[in-house]
């Protein structure tokens, strides 16, 4: 059976739900398509917001041939075939517009997405490519030059809303026959654990709707034990090589930076529920109680080396608790730089004056003929005295 998800598809843009910034009267899609002047794009988004769908909205409003590729299944040899194909039938003077639409374009590497580039140079084909990861990464260059990127944003609970009340009163492609009608906190549950994916929201309504016994007026009732039921685990969309990623542990740092503890806490919770490896977690605590807390709690270091150290010897589950422990410990703490911030700014005159003479005070003197040449000569163990080479006299770099 045709998923819930793909049977409501609408075909035009009055039925499209969402992105608002694109599709309104007078925005840059539905302007294009009015003009008929569409061009290739890339739309940049997380799952579920519309990408395909618009994609297939855009073909059907221009009565355009569309031809639908996955970059996980589709090899690049058997597109340039296609695209070969249509480049010599593109002189008769009925061949229609030929829209190419890759989800996950991001999975051809740099060398394969090359052979996009005639074809859309010449106008053979309109591309349209989907991607979850962002295009200045993963797209190439000339590819991205060619094409414009649209970025397509994270449904709201209120589109969100419209498309669950669409799915329950539609007879023909949706529910509309089962009678269901949800309750104001199942659809609040369904909505948060949906994560903004529209997909994922319709095909668990459809299999909570089908748990949901029918009444004896024949409607069901749904709530949020059937929701629940339908979801079962919720799986965090978190790619260790993807925007994700590094966007929750930046969140992370500076969370534990702005001393913000229950921010701290909630991060490191995504990470943990998602898999991340206790150890590069733990890894990163270091770094920052050096980085961050740094002289004014010199003990942080020591509490982030104990961390990792636990997470090493007991690993998951046990160890979340003891990332809880160091994060709340770490984000309580007082923070000071001035210690990291001194060490790269001498590394700059490292790296702008190479190998300064060392003054002759402090150089090392281990033979007799180096102490007869000045090595170590007037060295004073507790001093006041500038010891930086003469080039950087008078130089401070740490800032009390």
């Amino acid at each position: 059976m045709i998923p819930l998800s793909d049977r409501l598809r609408p075909t035009n843009l009055d039925g499209f739900i969402g992105q608002k910034h694109l599709v309104s009267e007078g925005k840059l899609l539905r302007t294009a398509l009015s003009k008929n002047q569409i061009f290739s794009m890339i739309f940049w988004g997380p799952p579920g917001v519309g990408k395909t769908t618009l994609a297939r909205v855009i073909a059907h409003e221009l009565d355009a041939e569309f031809l639908e590729f996955s970059a996980v299944t589709t090899g690049i040899a058997e597109l340039k075939k296609i695209f070969e194909e249509k480049s010599r039938k593109q002189l008769q003077l009925d061949q229609k517009q030929v829209i190419i639409f890759i989800d996950e374009i991001h999975r051809f590497s740099k060398s394969q997405q090359d052979a996009f580039l005639p074809f859309v140079e010449n106008g053979t084909i309109t591309l349209i490519g989907a991607t979850t990861e962002n295009p200045s990464f993963e797209i190439i260059g000339p590819l991205l030059s060619r094409s414009r990127v649209l970025v397509l944003e994270k449904l709201s609970d209120e589109d969100l809303e419209e498309v669950v009340s669409r799915a329950l009163k539609d007879d023909k492609n949706g529910l509309g026959l089962l009678r269901a009608s949800l309750k104001k906190d199942a659809l609040d549950f369904l909505i948060e654990q949906g994560s903004g994916d529209a997909r994922v929201i319709l095909n668990t309504l459809e299999l909570a709707v089908n748990f949901a016994e029918p009444l004896k007026s024949g409607k069901r009732v749904i709530e949020v034990n059937h929701i629940q039921e339908a979801f079962q685990k919720k799986a965090l969309l978190y790619d260790k090589h993807s925007s994700e990623h590094h966007d929750t542990i930046s969140a992370f740092i500076k969370s534990m930076r702005a001393s913000n503890i229950d921010s701290a806490l909630y991060y490191l919770a995504r990470m943990v529920e998602a898999g991340e490896d206790p150890l590069f977690i733990a890894r990163r605590m270091v770094v920052f109680a050096s980085e961050d807390v740094g002289l004014v709690v010199p003990t942080a270091l020591v509490v982030a080396n104990e961390v990792f150290r636990a997470c090493e010897t007991i690993g998951y589950p046990e160890c979340q608790i003891n990332l809880a422990h160091g994060v709340a410990y770490l984000a309580s703490c007082k923070k000071d730089r001035s210690a990291y911030n001194a060490y790269f700014e001498a590394l700059e005159d490292v790296k702008r004056f190479g190998n300064l003479p060392i003054p002759m005070e402090i150089r090392n003197a281990p033979t007799k003929l180096m102490k007869d040449l000045g090595y170590g000569k007037g060295y004073e163990m507790y001093s006041d005295k500038d010891l930086l080479p003469e080039k950087l006299k008078g130089k401070k770099y740490f800032k009390k």
